[in-house]
């Protein structure tokens, strides 16, 4: 039989509260390793390697992917669960899990899928990542999804916290298998939460160097970023080291700044279990410093590297893809594979739009570039 980690927190996910389809768990892994094995083994995650996190892939083979951003979410999640003596398979499983909904292009995909379903609920990545593992991997005999625990379903529906307005969805689902929506998530899936804020951050600042958006000098004004990049000036002359170990130390400081910050938020709470977590306010956390030298970063981030005219320029063309593509199967789903077409019922239903919501959701870059131009390019063979 499993053992239970020994130097867990009082308030750590001890017992999971089952899976929706009831299952034996095995003797030699815990819930949770299981839900970690589960999210990597799945079409979803494999897929995240040729969606775009801020460059779309072909624009150069050293810039970040969902893929690896999930890897290096998990790799800080899991350093930071284990100084909390949280659990750390859980925490890693719900980093790895919280972009399997992202359509392709990223955020630019995702506004236009938004635009193309507007009048039936519009798209959101949170609610399709918890779709992806409870309804649309198909790698089981016994059930849709991939069955993950309750703890790990509740922490990907409430990725960014409670939700008192939950999209369509994660509403439905809620009503079929209940996941406290109202109240906190997990520590573990918390800290998750800030983990993919901090590699986001500090990842997106590497890749906005690498691309010469902008240059070593001119982040030099940012808070803890400049003083990171004065350490690392003192150690090296070579360009490429300096942005490494720039990036590296902006790392180390938020992950302390999280991990002091939160353990004095929980030595203040003294929650008993799990439950005093979700009964309180987010125990999860920057300082009040960080929290200033984090917006920097972002507004940085925004102005020079998120709106930068050529991010704008690919930005555009993916908005203008996902949403051609998903107005046009909307309009005519006797386009859509006959797989997808005998589910997509009507033109112009609801039935339609979630099938094409799934499609299209489901798309890599590549393969949604090459979906378009076989829809609307007559050189190009069908």
């Amino acid at each position: 039989m499993y053992a239970l980690r020994m130097d867990l927190a009082p308030y750590a996910v001890r017992e999971s509260r089952g899976r929706r389809h009831p299952e034996t768990e095995a003797a030699d892994r815990s819930p949770y390793q299981r839900d970690r094995d589960r999210v990597l083994h799945s079409a979803a995650f494999r897929k995240l390697q040729y969606k775009t996190q801020v460059f779309v892939s072909r624009e150069g083979d050293f810039y970040r992917t969902r893929l690896t951003h999930s890897l290096e979410v998990a790799q800080i999640a899991r350093s930071i669960a284990r100084r909390l003596r949280l659990d750390e398979d859980l925490t890693e499983a719900l980093a790895l899990a919280h972009d399997l909904g992202h359509p392709p292009f990223g955020h630019a995909g995702e506004t236009g899928l938004n635009e193309a379903l507007a009048a039936f609920g519009g798209f959101d990545h949170n609610a399709q990542s918890l779709r992806g593992v409870t309804v649309l991997e198909h790698r089981y005999a016994a059930f849709d999804g991939l069955n993950l625990t309750w703890e790990a379903l509740e922490g990907l529906a409430k990725h960014n916290g409670p939700l008192a307005a939950p999209p369509a969805y994660i509403a439905e689902f809620d009503a079929l298998y209940p996941l406290d929506l109202a109240r906190q998530p997990s520590a573990e899936a918390q800290v998750a939460a800030f983990a993919d804020d901090v590699a986001y951050n500090a990842h997106d600042l590497d890749d906005g160097l690498r691309a010469r958006l902008f240059t070593l000098d001119e982040i030099a004004a940012l808070p803890l970023v400049g003083e990171a990049l004065r350490e690392a000036r003192g150690l090296t002359d070579a360009e490429s080291r300096v942005r490494h170990e720039t990036i590296r130390r902006v790392i180390d400081a938020m992950v302390r700044d999280v991990i002091a910050e939160s353990e004095r938020r929980l030595a203040a709470l003294a929650p008993a279990d799990v439950d005093a977590v979700r009964a309180a306010g987010p125990v999860i956390g920057f300082s009040k410093d960080m929290v200033v030298v984090n917006q920097a970063v972002k507004e940085f981030l925004f102005e020079r590297m998120y709106r930068h005219w050529r991010v704008n320029r690919m930005t555009h063309k993916a908005r203008m893809v996902t949403a051609a593509l998903a107005g046009l199967l909307l309009r005519r789903p006797d386009l859509l594979p006959d797989d997808w077409r005998r589910r997509a019922g009507a033109a112009d239903s609801a039935q339609a739009a979630g099938v094409v919501r799934d499609y299209v959701a489901g798309m890599t870059d590549r393969y949604a570039m090459e979906e378009f131009s076989r829809l609307t390019d007559p050189s190009v063979p069908a």
